[in-house]
């Protein structure tokens, strides 16, 4: 600010090249890691929202039944059992988790049915994490790739390819940008798999240290902070900047001081 505020002075001033690499270094890496931290703390205090999704007849309520550890919804051979959305809140190891059961998504659904469906996909949008549930019995041709494209994008997904009691089929992870994993919610074999992963995928470690408790508005403070950040490191880097970047950066730690209390 000082070299903005007197251009005519010979000031001495670290270059645009090198106070970027020191704001990534000094300031990026540190925000990105509290606001990690922050995110697990919300999740290990408030749970995770997790949504059973999947075409009719694939095993959903199967699978609520079998991690909540009791017949929280019907389950019949029926297509369409479930038609509106099933909530459990149930503990991994301490971990707190809000399952949400949903209807089965198809297309010559009833009107009934439709309603459900329509539930069931904004539940899609705010989920932490989506396990769809996929038939991997022989003879099944179910494409996981068609239903993929019903969640809404950067909401993580997990692939769950269920019924392997009816093949040879063992359980099993597969990695990668939509892990696969192969159960059976009947037999519940592959279960104790998922509850590892769900574990992993979110973050979880028993008895963590350093997790910081953010509260709500906590959160919103430090993502308000980083998009300041990233805009003020944008404007310097491709306009060169200075004082869009220097306000860019005078936000971003206004959003900071309503977190120690300098600023309400």
């Amino acid at each position: 600010e000082v070299a903005i505020d007197f251009p005519d002075e010979d000031l001495e001033i670290i270059d645009h090249s090198a106070l970027i690499v020191q704001l990534e270094q000094e300031v990026a890496g540190p925000l990105k890691k509290l606001l990690q931290s922050a995110d697990r703390g919300r999740l290990y205090r408030e749970g995770i929202s997790l949504v059973i999704a999947g075409l009719p007849n694939v095993g959903k309520s199967s699978l609520l039944n079998r991690l909540a550890g009791y017949d929280a919804a019907i389950v019949t051979d029926v297509p369409g059992t479930t038609r509106d959305v099933l909530r459990e809140r149930i503990h991994i190891d301490g971990m707190p988790l809000h399952i949400i059961d949903t209807a089965g998504l198809r297309d010559d659904a009833d009107h009934i049915e439709a309603e459900g469906m329509r539930r069931a996909r904004k539940e899609l949008i705010t989920a932490d994490r989506v396990l769809l549930v996929v038939d991997a019995s022989p003879g099944s041709d179910q494409d996981s790739a068609q239903l993929l494209a019903e969640v809404p994008g950067g909401v993580p997904v997990t692939v769950l390819r269920n019924k392997i009691d009816l093949s040879d089929e063992q359980p099993g992870l597969e990695q990668g940008a939509h892990p696969i994993l192969s159960l059976s919610a009947l037999t519940g074999d592959g279960i104790d798999l998922l509850r590892d992963h769900l574990k992993s995928s979110m973050g979880y470690r028993v008895s963590e240290s350093g997790t910081l408790s953010a509260r709500r508005r906590h959160l919103d403070a430090l993502r308000r902070a980083k998009r300041n950040f990233d805009e003020g490191c944008r404007q310097l880097r491709e306009q060169r900047a200075g004082e869009l970047m220097a306000e860019e950066l005078r936000l971003a730690q206004a959003a900071l001081g309503e977190i120690t209390g300098e600023f309400s």
